[in-house]
C-alpha cells in the first residue's frame, strides 16, 4: 500500500516530489516516507528525517508537503511545506533566553542558504527544560527544543513547482538544531558547534498546523 496521497492527474506535484527526493543531500541526513495526512490538501507527501553522526542521532523531524492546484488563501499559493524539527541541546541552553531567536535564525538562514524563496513563513519554537529532584537528582538536566515551521514555496521562474531547495532547507534546519555547521551536499560534517541529541520522548502525533 502506497504511503503517498497524490491525487490522480496531479502530475505537477508528482514530478516535483520525484525531483525533490532524487536530489543529493548532506551525508549525515537520512529519511524515509511515512503515511501522509489526507485532510490537509488534495495531494500530500510526508517523511521523517534524522541527522546521524557516528550512529548518534543529533536531531529528528518530520516534513509534510501539501499541494492544491486551486490554491488556498491561507497559503498564498498552491503548495505548503509543514516541518517539525526536534533536538535535545546541552544543559547550558536552559538559561539561554535567546534560544527562540537562535531557532528562528536556523530557519531563515537555512532557507537563504539553499535559495529556497518562501512567503507566509511562520515558526513556533518551544523549549522544554527537565530537571530532576530528590531521589532522581543525580539525573542530568535536559533541554529539548521543538520547532514547528511552515512556509509557501515561491514558484520557479517558469511558474513550476521546485521543491528540492525547500527539502534541502529543512535538512539544514535539522543539521543546525543538531549542532552541525552549514554544508553543501556531499560534504562531510566537521565537529558540531554544540552537542545535541534527538529527544527520546514519544513522537508527537498531533496534527501539524
Amino acid at each position: 500500500m502506497s504511503v503517498h496521497r497524490i491525487r490522480t492527474g496531479d502530475d505537477t506535484f508528482r514530478a516535483a516530489i520525484d525531483a525533490m527526493t532524487s536530489a543529493p543531500h548532506r551525508p549525515e541526513f537520512t529519511w524515509r516516507t511515512i503515511p501522509a495526512p489526507s485532510r490537509m490538501a488534495p495531494s500530500t507527501w510526508a517523511c521523517t528525517g534524522e541527522i546521524l553522526v557516528h550512529d548518534d542521532e543529533l536531531a529528528s523531524g518530520r516534513l509534510v508537503v501539501l499541494h492544491d492546484p486551486a490554491g488556498q488563501e491561507s497559503w498564498d499559493g498552491t503548495s505548503r511545506m509543514v516541518a517539525l524539527v526536534q533536538a535535545q541541546l546541552e544543559p547550558e541552553f536552559a538559561i539561554e533566553s535567546m534560544l527562540g531567536d537562535v531557532a528562528w535564525s536556523w530557519v531563515t538562514e537555512s532557507l537563504e542558504l539553499h535559495d529556497a524563496d518562501a512567503r507566509e513563513l511562520g515558526c513556533t519554537a518551544t523549549r522544554v527544560v527537565s530537571q530532576s529532584y530528590g531521589a532522581l537528582a543525580s539525573r542530568p538536566s535536559t533541554v529539548d527544543v521543538e520547532m514547528r515551521v511552515s512556509w509557501t514555496p515561491e514558484p520557479s521562474e517558469d511558474g513550476g513547482l521546485a521543491l528540492a531547495p525547500h527539502f534541502a532547507a529543512w535538512t539544514a534546519m535539522l543539521a543546525a538544531a543538531g549542532g552541525l555547521p552549514p554544508a553543501p551536499p556531499q560534504i562531510s560534517a566537521i565537529t558540531p558547534t554544540h552537542h545535541a541529541r534527538a529527544p527520546r520522548t514519544a513522537e508527537d502525533d498531533g496534527e501539524l498546523r
